[in-house]
């Protein structure tokens, strides 16, 4: 009886042991929480917000529903109220995360020192492969300008902090261009628009010439065909002609001599 008792009491000690060292190890080293918790909040909120562009991009603000998010971000709806107070600081952040990014791309391009034309190309190739990359992107900015006949206050925030610094780089660029004989003298005005409308627009279209040519146009060979094309569109329409063999071709002579 003696021999059971101490034989049940080492085990006992053992478990405790085991337990203690157990708790130690836990609370040495930081836990490790499933997504959907407090304790993971840079992924719960990357999550929603990933969740809430196609949700919003694909249903519109007002029929985009917050269970519907919550479901796809893998998070309960009172983790996201957690997060953002309604559905409408939700869709403020959603516009704050397309905005901000392609600013931060466009601003990284725009400040590399390279001369005038390289530097605007690399803006549009940096501008193309930003939308390239987020494709639901354009249908939230089509859809708030839209939505800015009835509440212009998100768009006159949206441009204040995102569009005016963008316009106003490329306007300077577009400047130091045709002032260094870069590019041909144009307004920022009518000009920058139309860039970005050369970059977006073909993202835009994307579903309706699928149907119209029968090939997918977000595929990766296609996307590149395009980016080419818009860098030699955009490059075309605003790089100013070589004077020296402006001047040759006046003369009926090619740059190198030959006749034309």
């Amino acid at each position: 009886m003696r021999h059971k008792e101490l034989e049940s009491t080492s085990l006992l000690w053992h478990y405790i042991t085991n337990q203690l060292v157990n708790y130690e190890k836990q609370m040495a080293s930081p836990s490790k929480s499933r997504l959907g918790t407090r304790g993971q909040p840079e992924q719960s909120r990357a999550a929603i917000l990933k969740a809430a562009v196609r949700e919003f991009a694909r249903e519109g603000v007002a029929a985009a529903r917050t269970d519907a998010i919550a479901r796809s971000a893998g998070v309960n709806k009172a983790l996201l109220y957690y997060y953002f107070k309604d559905k409408e600081a939700l869709y403020q952040a959603v516009l704050d995360e397309v905005f901000s990014g392609v600013r931060a791309a466009i601003q990284d391009a725009l400040s590399q020192q390279l001369p005038p034309r390289e530097r605007l190309q690399a803006y549009v190739r940096a501008h193309f492969d930003y939308i390239a990359s987020h494709p639901l992107y354009p249908r939230i900015v089509h859809a708030e300008f839209l939505r800015a006949g009835k509440d212009p206050s998100r768009l006159q925030r949206i441009a204040k902090q995102y569009f005016r610094p963008v316009f106003a780089d490329i306007a300077a660029l577009l400047k130091e261009g045709a002032e260094s004989g870069d590019f041909r003298p144009v307004n920022p005005v009518h000009f920058i628009p139309s860039i970005i409308a050369v970059i977006v627009f073909y993202f835009t279209t994307a579903p309706i010439m699928k149907v119209m040519t029968g090939s997918d146009p977000m595929s990766p060979e296609h996307v590149a065909e395009r980016r080419a094309a818009v860098v030699d569109f955009v490059s075309a329409a605003i790089f100013a002609p070589d004077q020296r063999n402006v001047h040759s071709s006046s003369n009926g002579r090619s740059p190198r001599g030959g006749r034309t």
